[in-house]
């Protein structure tokens, strides 16, 4: 299996030679970006433009009523049935060898599947989650409120059990002993499934929204999807930057979009040679050293950006408390960049890999779907243009991310002090993009 874990958890294809530029020069160009973008900001845009719940244009009525259909919801969920029960088919009667696709389907086709599905068309996972459906079921079997439980959740919770679900999903997939085999997975899926559903049991469905995990991951890319829903539940067309301004402070919020960064930074830095010499001098076991150097960039990367934005409140004279969470948002478009940047390729020839093997989920022989024959085409990962992808995803996130933070201080902020109080955070997205691309190249 640990051949398998190598080819699953070995994101990205380019490198620095693959770049049309020399590197420092690319950084060079990316903070004269940032910089540039800053400025014209400051000059040009005087007022809050973006509108957080009222805005978009309806989608056609004959599409919105055929895609909030109870025929067509119920489809998407079955889907969803289907999937993860060939998923479970493969992780628990399957055989525990390289050409299972159980790890494939888990780590790279719904948690990276999940970064162009939800941005191209909103929260899909919360449609077609297994989980949902389940305890859809269970609650009519033990004749419990669906939507409410039997106990108010209360507002305090927050995001907080979405970043405990994100952390453990995180620990499994960049620094857990043995993560792409079976008994590993299936102990971890087993526990994760169960934690969910008596919790959802317990506080209703309104626990995935901000405790599972992976609907919280989708809701957060989903916010730059040109597919989103009015306060009023109208399915409209909008400009993504106004899903992303709708996403308002919650407890737990920043520690949710600070742990996706971190973490897509972690794994950058595991696979520079350097990290690898350096474990492998320590004495100390790989999964120990991963564990604490993970903690320690995703707690690195929310002191500063908590350091950032309250310095903006304090040039602002705001809550530094309150800072934090009300920029939350404009580091959504900076963990999508990085996510694309890191994880395209591994989508495109692992996702291919694992469609073909989804096809003998037992390791019988068998072709059940037909795509057992399916050989892995790398026509869309070209090495130089991987890396003109991963600069321009890394580079795109970080100026709508100054933009989401821009609109947000002339909100809260007095505007002579939105642009003063901005300069900390100009320093923060500069200090990413800066360490995000050199990541990126190290190898």
């Amino acid at each position: 299996m640990l051949q398998l874990l190598e080819q699953v958890l070995a994101h990205g294809v380019g490198s620095r030679q693959d770049l049309p530029l020399p590197l420092g020069y690319v950084v060079a160009g990316a903070v004269v970006a940032l910089v540039f973008s800053f400025l014209t900001l400051g000059l040009a845009w005087r007022s809050p433009q973006l509108l957080s719940h009222g805005a978009g244009t309806p989608v056609p009525s004959a599409v919105a009523t055929a895609l909030d259909h109870p025929v067509t919801r119920w489809l998407a969920r079955g889907v969803g049935l289907v999937l993860g029960g060939w998923f479970v088919l493969a992780l628990v009667a399957g055989r525990d060898d390289v050409d299972n696709p159980a790890p494939g389907m888990f780590f790279v086709l719904l948690w990276v599947g999940l970064v162009p599905a939800s941005l191209l068309l909103g929260p899909v996972w919360r449609v077609v989650s297994p989980l949902r459906t389940v305890h859809l079921l269970l609650a009519r079997l033990l004749r419990v409120d669906r939507r409410h439980g039997v106990r108010v959740l209360p507002a305090a919770v927050g995001y907080w059990p979405g970043a405990v679900s994100l952390a453990a999903f995180l620990w499994l997939e960049l620094a857990a002993p043995g993560r792409a085999t079976l008994p590993v997975l299936q102990v971890w899926v087993g526990t994760y499934v169960l934690v969910h559903l008596v919790a959802a049991v317990l506080f209703g469905a309104r626990w995935f929204e901000r405790g599972e995990g992976f609907e919280v991951f989708s809701d957060l890319v989903a916010r730059l999807s040109p597919l989103g829903r009015r306060e009023d539940g109208a399915l409209v067309f909008r400009v993504p930057l106004d899903g992303a301004a709708s996403l308002r402070p919650a407890p737990g919020l920043v520690s949710v979009v600070c742990l996706l960064l971190g973490s897509t930074m972690f794994d950058s830095v595991a696979g520079t040679g350097g990290y690898v010499r350096a474990v492998q001098g320590s004495g100390f076991p790989r999964p120990v050293v991963d564990t604490a150097v993970l903690a320690a960039v995703v707690g690195l990367v929310l002191l500063v950006f908590v350091a950032a934005t309250a310095a903006a409140g304090r040039a602002g004279d705001r809550s530094r408390a309150q800072m934090p969470g009300e920029l939350a948002h404009s580091l959504v478009p900076v963990v999508v960049g990085y996510l694309v940047a890191h994880y395209y390729s591994l989508l495109v020839l692992e996702g291919q890999r694992t469609v073909a093997l989804a096809s003998d989920p037992l390791g019988t022989g068998a072709d059940w779907l037909g795509t057992a024959g399916l050989q892995p085409s790398a026509v869309l990962v070209d090495p130089a243009g991987v890396a003109l992808l991963q600069v321009a995803a890394v580079v795109v996130g970080h100026v709508l991310g100054t933009v989401l933070a821009h609109d947000r201080a002339l909100a809260l902020l007095p505007r002579r002090a939105a642009v003063a109080g901005q300069v900390p955070l100009l320093l923060l997205m500069v200090g990413y993009t800066v360490a995000g691309l050199l990541l990126l190249f190290a190898g």
